[in-house]
């Protein structure tokens, strides 16, 4: 009887996009090239969809005041993804947060933020709507209403994980993951016992191990798996705790009973536009998950834990790298 024999991997970890990259490869020697493809195709994805980049593509449609803008096929395939979440998920998950999200104080790269005194008046305000925005695949021109500012933070991430995974797997010949602030997608031939994934409710290093009760650690060997929260990235203006998972039918941060939402998808694109939705979608997000035939790990307020059918068993502990969505 033949026996498997255990693929050795390696990783590297650094940051991109605002957030933490980590990169593993089932093939040692090749983890030094691939770092340097996801540099340089993530350096792409900024220049496209960088909201925070006064010289991106995306920031430049700010300046478009409504009038059709040909754009790159990178901006193009992000608003492409963007605008299916939106479709997909009933306008829950909408790219047209822009000034939502800048008017609660999430203008700039998250760690320039800080807490301070400064009133703010938050006011119910519906977004414009992801159907307001027009995009054609054929010229990849896009246009967006004057006034409407995109956000593409609930979905380019996890798209460029996708695609970095994918990328890589096939120039390389080997089995990658790439993870990009817990947005994960694996491509190529897993390692033996599929790739361990720590699902975790508070964001930290992947070599800190959570207190007990906080995580679960799973497999898996294809796809994407990702975690939505509102623990992770919040601030405070004037008396008021803010979040950056926002509201799209109010305009503010989503009220909702639960701290984190793990999804595990055909892709991590759509993994994170569930488990975003699911944050907005409140109290109905279990069933509307289950309906959808999608495994999901839901971690309540006050911790209580509950899955819907199919959610990844625990994988057994064993050393080398993993990461953490």
């Amino acid at each position: 009887m033949a026996t498997a024999t255990r693929r050795t991997t390696a990783a590297a970890d650094w940051r991109a996009l605002g957030t933490g990259v980590r990169l593993v490869t089932t093939d040692p020697a090749l983890l030094d090239s691939c770092n340097l493809l996801l540099a340089r195709y993530l350096a792409e994805v900024d220049a496209a969809c960088s909201r925070f980049r006064q010289d991106s593509e995306l920031v430049a449609l700010d300046q478009a005041q409504g009038r059709p803008v040909r754009v790159s096929p990178l901006l193009a395939e992000a608003l492409a993804v963007a605008l299916r979440a939106a479709a997909a998920t009933d306008g829950a998950v909408d790219p047209t947060v822009g000034s939502a999200i800048g008017a609660l104080g999430y203008d700039r790269d998250f760690r320039l933020i800080q807490d301070d005194g400064r009133p703010i008046r938050l006011t119910v305000r519906p977004v414009p709507g992801w159907r307001a925005v027009t995009l054609d695949r054929a010229t990849d021109t896009v246009t967006v209403p004057a006034g409407v500012r995109l956000d593409l933070g609930a979905t380019a991430k996890a798209w460029a994980a996708d695609k970095a995974a994918d990328l890589l797997a096939e120039a390389a010949g080997c089995g990658v993951l790439v993870s990009l602030g817990g947005d994960t997608a694996v491509a190529g031939e897993p390692p033996a016992g599929g790739w361990r994934i720590r699902v975790q409710d508070a964001t930290g290093p992947v070599d800190e191990t959570p207190a007990p009760g906080t995580y679960a650690t799973v497999a898996i060997r294809s796809g994407g798996l990702a975690t939505s929260g509102t623990t992770a990235r919040r601030w405070r203006r004037g008396a008021h705790d803010l979040h950056h998972i926002v509201d799209p039918y109010t305009g503010l941060p989503a009220e909702t009973p639960w701290r984190t939402v793990s999804v595990a998808a055909a892709t991590c694109a759509d993994a994170n536009a569930a488990g975003t939705a699911a944050l907005v979608k409140g109290a109905d997000a279990q069933r509307w998950l289950a309906g959808l035939g999608l495994p999901t790990r839901l971690v309540a307020n006050d911790g209580t834990v509950v899955t819907t059918p199919g959610w990844p068993t625990s994988a057994p502990a064993r050393s080398g790298p993993e990461a953490a969505a």
